[in-house]
């Protein structure tokens, strides 16, 4: 997941959380109150302010070893602070999706739902086509495009 960090000057950081070594991972975790990485990453994903707080004050702890979560801030984090998934995590969700879908037949109308979802989240919306045409699902692209014309 990648968030984008925007600083006072306008320009903007990506912070990967692949980047975050395990003792990182576990200070964030610790930080919010001992939840499991999982639940940090769909609180990344719904945008929580103190989940995307925590992933930036890991990055911060780099640079300032002694920085305390409880002292760190981000004003204005709405406009500043937005985390996005990757290809591989776009590429995982769809996978994931097609395994549960497969045994009802549905997987078209449940990727139909899911897609405007990723594409919101995604670093690079286009990205989520690639995606659906790995997973031989092209055809979703193609019908959501003639729809739209």
């Amino acid at each position: 997941m990648i968030i984008s960090f925007t600083q006072v000057d306008g320009t903007v950081e990506e912070l990967s959380t692949d980047d975050l070594s395990a003792r990182e991972a576990a200070a964030i975790e610790a930080a919010m109150g001992g939840a499991q990485w999982q639940r940090i990453e769909a609180l990344l994903q719904l945008q929580d302010p103190t989940a995307l707080r925590a992933v930036a004050w890991a990055f911060r702890k780099r640079e300032v070893p002694d920085l305390k979560f409880d002292d760190f801030d981000i004003p204005n984090w709405r406009r500043r602070l937005k985390a996005r998934i990757t290809r591989p995590e776009i590429e995982d969700a769809l996978n994931n999706l097609m395994l549960q879908a497969i045994s009802s037949k549905s997987e078209d109308t449940q990727i139909d739902l899911l897609t405007p979802h990723l594409r919101k989240l995604a670093q690079d919306p286009a990205d989520v086509d690639a995606a659906l045409d790995g997973l031989g699902k092209g055809h979703l692209v193609k019908r959501r495009q003639d729809s739209t014309d």
